[in-house]
């Protein structure tokens, strides 16, 4: 089948692999332009850039498609049977949509209707949702609102990580698209109710709020590490929190309540497992506050 592929993330490298593997033509690699990364700042392609070069696949970065019809253009004439798309990161307009035979294709890692937008998987663990999956959905103009041609879920254990939980629904939905393109599977319209959406994320969302319950605070730092990474502040100073537990405790939301950084919250308190100050490297908790005083009664911002 005569594809483009069109993703950016470590997210969408198994897909792009899966169908190269698999035989299929892919006629170009659409993926976000090289940015400036690392302390030098250097031009640096994205996961999929990199891949695609890899298997000696053409790339194009376009900076923006929305009213680029010299874009529109060159991607009807790629002739295409269907375009998979895997956290591009570009809103595909109507003209592209309606280029491939097939339509464009997207592996979404929820299953629609809920969490619809750019961040579901760190969304349902914030959520404590049991469960998660693939969605591969028809693309139409609204935020992933198109008919779903596959579903397979995922369950949320109560450990899971969001990089653990992204590695198994990539290596999913790789999966799943080699079956829709070769089932062609009829479209099934989305549910009217149950919509929830997750927003993209900031590097504010990674501020751990004392005042929440013990039990959200604790998904938070699985949710959001590697990035945006979660933190707190005290001596002046933003420590990230790498890993925590959930233990008995009361006090005023913030405040230590022992020397080995149990944390009280708004409901429970929380253990710091794992830290980190800026510039230096993640330590256990321990051998962190041998070097960086968490005294009790301090109380953290």
């Amino acid at each position: 089948m005569r594809l483009a592929f069109m993703g950016s993330p470590d997210f969408a490298v198994p897909a792009l692999r899966a169908l190269h593997e698999a035989g299929h033509e892919i006629a170009a690699v659409y993926c976000q332009p090289p940015r400036p990364a690392g302390r030098g700042q250097r031009e640096t392609p994205c996961p999929v850039h990199r891949a695609a070069l890899e298997l000696g696949l053409p790339v194009r970065t376009p900076a923006r498609l929305k009213r680029d019809a010299a874009e529109h253009e060159s991607f009807a004439a790629l002739n295409l049977d269907a375009a998979v798309v895997a956290a591009y990161g570009l809103i595909l307009p109507r003209a592209m949509l309606d280029a491939p035979r097939r339509g464009c294709l997207n592996i979404h890692a929820s299953l629609l209707p809920r969490w619809r937008g750019a961040a579901p998987i760190h969304a349902a663990i914030l959520a404590g949702d049991a469960q998660t999956g693939i969605t591969i959905m028809r693309m139409e103009e609204g935020l992933d609102t198109g008919p779903m041609l596959l579903e397979q879920a995922i369950p949320i254990g109560p450990d899971a990580t969001v990089q653990a939980l992204h590695d198994a629904l990539a290596a999913m939905g790789a999966r799943l698209i080699l079956r829709a393109l070769e089932e062609d599977p009829p479209a099934i319209p989305q549910p009217e109710d149950g919509a929830t959406y997750a927003p993209k994320l900031t590097k504010q969302d990674g501020r751990l709020d004392w005042a929440q319950a013990a039990a959200a605070l604790e998904r938070r730092v699985r949710a959001l590490n590697p990035w945006p990474g979660t933190f707190f502040e005290h001596g002046g100073e933003q420590v990230r929190v790498l890993a925590a537990r959930v233990e008995a405790g009361t006090g005023a939301p913030g405040t230590l309540l022992d020397d080995a950084a149990l944390v009280a919250c708004g409901a429970g308190a929380l253990r710091l497992l794992r830290l980190q100050r800026p510039g230096r490297a993640a330590l256990d908790a321990t051998e962190f506050l041998r070097g960086f005083a968490l005294p009790r009664g301090a109380v953290l911002g």
